[in-house]
């Protein structure tokens, strides 16, 4: 038996620290937040993808009455991005959430499923995507890379 620790290495800033492109892309997610469509969790969620010429596409989590027709904010944004913008390098991701009846935003990171297909554009691009996680404390988790949310990964190289 062989054992192995994997670590993540994440950077923690409060809002003040941020480089003005972080507060940029940021406050893009923030707003996408305002366009969740959430009725039955009533959870907000905003995503905002940012490309290497500066362009921001936002998107926001879609709930649907027949679940799980519904989509998470950051495959929205992902996808929209790919679909809109193809072959474009994606720089940085941010995400930022809040429940309909708070003015606070809280701790949020992506599920599974929009971590893999975060990943799957990261690696469809080969350049890493930087992850900003707002914190319910007025703090922005940074991540270098999405392939560091999954350190055991499904990718193209498994399927032979």
């Amino acid at each position: 038996m062989r054992k192995i620790n994997l670590e993540i290495s994440v950077e923690i800033f409060d809002w003040d620290e941020l480089p003005d492109t972080d507060k940029m892309i940021m406050r893009s997610a923030q707003e996408a937040l305002q366009g969740a469509y959430a009725p039955y969790s009533n959870f907000h969620v905003g995503a905002a993808v940012l490309l290497e010429d500066g362009t921001i596409i936002k998107g926001s989590n879609q709930e649907n009455a027949a679940y799980p027709s519904g989509l998470c904010a950051e495959r929205t944004a992902i996808f929209a991005t790919g679909a809109n913008y193809p072959g474009q390098i994606i720089t940085a991701i941010a995400v930022t959430a809040k429940p309909a009846s708070s003015p606070t935003f809280v701790s949020v990171s992506p599920c599974g499923a929009c971590r893999q297909a975060l990943l799957e554009y990261e690696y469809k691009q080969q350049k890493s995507i930087r992850m900003l996680l707002q914190g319910a404390d007025n703090t922005v988790c940074v991540l270098q890379s999405i392939d560091s949310l999954l350190p055991i990964k499904f990718t193209q190289d498994n399927l032979g």
